[in-house]
């Protein structure tokens, strides 16, 4: 161990008894600790609500649809064929975990005095039903829809049920305009909330079959088919894949194919997703600001209280130089202890978030009902490593204070 560590050390251990070093050291060990706990608690918040709304529009929407060309431009999405073949060959591209057919119909429920507009959604046997599961309120949807029988069940929104004051087991008419007017019943299975309002004030569940009778359609044909992929990070090149397969073809009626992505779909919302990364950056600076600054002061006080020892160590030979180094070492303690503390609170907040969800919001406007955490190991060691490296840095320039005092005038220094 150098006498210049051991030095510091030395210093650190006997500066707490003396009353401006022991406001200094603590000044700039909070500062840094705050600047820590903001930091990490910051970064999780931001990646845990991105994660969240992002995952809630992918469990509606999918990470790519396949539709009718004509789709994009008509208030009823138009019939396209989702043959086998080419479930099998979108099954076979890198990337893409589940491919779903779905049939899709706008239309009215009814209750004796209150009525909504929503759209139906037929989904059968192989919809993934894992993301309505996570999100279900009430009722059972262990039991499969189906592609061959009507059987009558549905799916509503918490809004909904709210709205036409329905419960499980509650019936219900389903009212839809063409040529005719045509009317289905049906008994609520389940509710869900994803407290994302666009979704639930007018999306609903039930049997493929249903939906696909009343659109007329050929028994080949569906509104479109969803694919799902495992990273959303490859979501660009799987798309790009997906459009190599399907747009330069024609189905057997003569309908073109088009597949946008969700971000395409939903520019809106991933924009705004993607400006809380600016918020995270400008929170990152100010607090390693906070927490340079705050080691910075600490240090001058320290250099200034310990005048009279500088101007002994300098008759006994010490070089400027050590000095520095010395008043570095004891700096670098201190910032130690803070990122210390910084970590046990921000860390502990967020384990206790996950854990307990302490932090309520109100989901009407932020999408969730509880402030989600995610935690990022690399991102809280990269937090960690960039203050301590700016900040002992930042160390460099005021040490050189060390070299204006002369031993002469310091050790008569009181």
């Amino acid at each position: 161990m150098s006498y210049i560590w051991f030095m510091a050390r030395r210093l650190y251990s006997q500066g707490r008894g003396k009353r401006a070093s022991r406001a200094a050291v603590g000044i700039a060990s909070a500062g840094v600790a705050l600047g820590i706990a903001i930091m990490v608690i910051s970064i999780s918040v931001v990646l845990g609500f991105k994660s969240e709304v992002q995952n809630k529009v992918v469990g509606i929407g999918s990470h790519v649809q396949i539709l009718n060309y004509q789709s994009l431009y008509s208030a009823e999405a138009q019939p396209i064929v989702v043959s086998d073949s080419l479930v099998t060959a979108l099954n076979r591209i890198p990337g893409v975990t589940h491919v779903q057919r779905f049939c899709l119909k706008t239309g009215m429920l009814k209750t004796d005095d209150v009525f909504q507009g929503v759209a139906f959604r037929g989904i059968d046997e192989g919809y993934d039903l894992t993301f309505l599961k996570d999100h279900l309120v009430e009722g059972d949807i262990d039991r499969p829809f189906s592609e061959t029988e009507n059987t009558g069940r549905l799916i509503v929104s918490q809004q909904l049920a709210r709205q036409l004051r329905l419960s499980i087991g509650s019936r219900v008419y389903a009212y839809f305009f063409g040529r005719t007017l045509r009317a289905r019943r049906f008994t609520v299975a389940a509710i869900y909330a994803t407290h994302m309002e666009q979704y639930d004030s007018r999306l609903v569940f039930c049997d493929y079959k249903t939906v696909h009778q009343l659109l007329g359609f050929e028994p080949d044909q569906s509104s479109g088919a969803e694919v799902s992929i495992a990273d959303m990070d490859c979501l660009p090149l799987v798309s790009q894949q997906v459009a190599r397969v399907v747009k330069p073809c024609q189905d057997r009626y003569g309908s073109y194919y088009t597949s946008p992505n969700i971000k395409e779909v939903y520019p809106h919302i991933f924009a705004w997703l993607d400006l809380l990364d600016l918020n995270v950056i400008v929170i990152l600076v100010l607090m390693i600001a906070v927490a340079g600054f705050t080691t910075v002061s600490g240090l001058l006080i320290i250099i200034l209280e310990r005048t009279r020892f500088i101007g002994i160590m300098k008759a006994m030979g010490c070089s400027n130089r050590s000095l520095r180094h010395l008043f570095i070492n004891y700096a670098v303690l201190v910032i130690g202890k803070g990122l210390l503390f910084g970590n046990l609170l921000g860390i502990g907040f967020c384990l206790l978030q996950q854990q307990f969800g302490l932090v309520h919001l109100d989901a009407s406007t932020y999408y969730v009902d509880v402030v989600p955490i995610q935690l990022s190991w690399p991102g809280v060691l990269l937090i960690n490593a960039v203050t301590f490296l700016i900040s002992t840095l930042a160390l460099i320039l005021p040490s050189f204070l060390v070299s204006r005092i002369q031993p002469a005038k310091s050790i008569r220094f009181e």
